[in-house]
């Protein structure tokens, strides 16, 4: 879509081979949209240049954390399967690409000292800039996140290339390189960037929409659905996930594409441009159905070869290792045999750092507090807590907590209790009971997570009668030093360990 540095890509074309890379940040699973880079590295190799594939696992890691410290080696390895696996689908000898493991250098004194050289020139706002469209936007935003647009340009110089090929989301990030790489005496890049391609709901193609996007592995029935619920209005060519993905995937991989359809609506028809195309829908000549099916077709035979290799034992395994999140389970059908039992895993529990902003006496219970808790919500919860006999009323005023926001809310003695504040309770008697205790420095509203489980989607609402949290709950623990557990891996939130000052050996409640 767009070239930086054109003069400076012929200049170093009239004498050699271009050298190029492409990174990718190893988070959530590759979809399909990733096929647009692919058939352009498919280009590239074709013309000659010699092209390094980075799996920027570090880059993970700094963007919140989007793949924690444990799962980096597991998703690195899943990316260059599936990643190999989709250039073997569309016909790219994978013998003349080089794949480089961004941690396998980013680590060395060379590149660490370069990290804090080029943090000691670059503003806040800049490096803040250059990662708004790439890097995830918090309202407290992570140092981590800085850091992520200079390692990119530092990438740059370390792999010794020529350029770098990316999204149109990445341009921030290359001006970023072409503006302060000069300034440690480095050479500016050449920057290629291709389309970014409208998910199936309309926005942006995302790891993070289930509905925008297909999976690589996704089966032939889910392919079928999401493209039968994907936007595509008769005659509407703008924000059309299901055009957009023939024009920027589809054509430039096979030159031509095929339109399905029964003989009473005049037969299948071979375009040879995806001008000729876009224009018969725009002119209803081709039926949004018809598109889909034809888009569904084509789209399977790309993902077969991607879904026979990772029907292996041991990619499986690698699979459900790397993303040990499977999305939500949905409850079975009443009356349906050998129906799939409910995945019962701690990230359908909405769990969030809490600050108490007021706490009273219940007015009809003396053993209840009634407070007011900011969750990072346009207004506080309400939240009844039986904590009068174990904690002073002065010790909750403005103190952080830990609070269960998806049960369903209840009354308690006429007052409605929108959540749960989770206490750490002693064994023996009598009986003690602490709040659990977030790490220093967390802000109302932040996500507290199950170590492994950070990437799942809490439930809206936890159902009273499949009691999930009872069961999550029975494998609550308190450790010997004093950290919130579950079935021995630690409470998180993205600042450390969730604990309680004393209660060593205690349940949660």
């Amino acid at each position: 879509q767009e070239v930086l540095g054109e003069d400076k890509l012929m200049a170093i074309l009239k004498e050699r081979e271009l050298k190029i890379y492409w990174g990718t940040a190893t988070t959530g699973k590759p979809h399909v949209a990733y096929f647009v880079p692919m058939s352009k590295i498919a280009d590239f190799l074709k013309a000659g240049c010699e092209v390094t594939i980075l799996f920027a696992d570090l880059h993970a890691y700094l963007d919140n954390m989007k793949a924690p410290w444990e799962l980096l080696e597991l998703r690195t390895r899943y990316y260059e399967n599936v990643i190999k696996a989709m250039l073997e689908s569309i016909g790219v000898p994978l013998e003349k690409l080089k794949f480089v493991q961004g941690t396998d250098y980013q680590l060395s004194k060379e590149y660490t000292l370069d990290v804090y050289r080029l943090s000691s020139v670059v503003t806040q706002h800049d490096a803040k800039k250059a990662g708004a469209e790439v890097v995830k936007q918090v309202e407290h935003p992570l140092l981590s996140g800085l850091l992520y647009p200079g390692l990119q340009a530092l990438d740059e110089e370390y792999l010794k290339v020529d350029a770098q090929f990316g999204g149109v989301d990445q341009r921030k990030i290359f001006t970023f390189a072409e503006k302060y790489l000069p300034s440690l005496g480095y050479a500016k890049r050449v920057h290629l960037m291709n389309p970014m391609v409208p998910g199936l709901t309309g926005s942006k193609m995302s790891s993070s929409e289930e509905d925008s996007k297909i999976d690589l592995l996704d089966r032939k029935e889910d392919v079928k659905k999401k493209l039968k619920k994907a936007f595509c209005e008769p005659g509407n060519v703008e924000n059309n996930g299901v055009l957009s993905f023939i024009k920027h995937v589809l054509f430039p991989l096979k030159s031509e594409f095929v339109i399905l359809r029964e003989e009473k609506w005049g037969g299948n028809k071979t375009y040879t441009t995806y001008e000729a195309l876009e224009k018969d829908f725009a002119e209803q000549v081709v039926h949004p159905g018809d598109l889909k099916n034809s888009v569904e077709v084509a789209l399977n035979k790309l993902l077969d070869p991607i879904r026979e290799k990772f029907n292996s034992p041991e990619l499986k395994k690698l699979t459900n290792a790397a993303y040990p999140n499977p999305s939500k389970a949905k409850p079975a059908e009443k009356g349906t045999k050998n129906s799939e039992p409910e995945d019962v895993i701690p990230s359908r529990l909405d769990i969030r750092v809490g600050k108490v902003i007021s706490v009273e006496k219940h007015p009809d219970a003396d053993s209840l507090y009634v407070e007011k808790i900011d969750v990072g919500e346009p207004e506080p919860r309400t939240v009844v807590s039986g904590l009068v006999q174990f904690v002073p009323k002065e010790q909750l005023q403005d103190r952080l907590v830990v609070l269960l926001c998806n049960l369903k809310p209840q009354k308690m003695r006429g007052v409605e209790s929108q959540g749960m504040v989770l206490c750490a309770s002693s064994v023996g008697e009598p009986r003690q009971v602490e709040p659990l205790d977030p790490p220093a420095g967390c802000c109302a509203g932040e996500r507290v997570y199950v170590e492994g489980y950070e990437g799942g989607e809490p439930d809206d609402e936890l159902k009273p009668k499949k009691k999930v949290f009872e069961k999550l709950q029975a494998d609550f623990r308190i450790s010997e030093d004093c950290v919130a557990q579950w079935k021995q891996k630690n409470f998180l939130t993205k600042l450390g360990r969730v604990s309680c000052k004393s209660l060593k050996g205690g349940s949660i409640s």
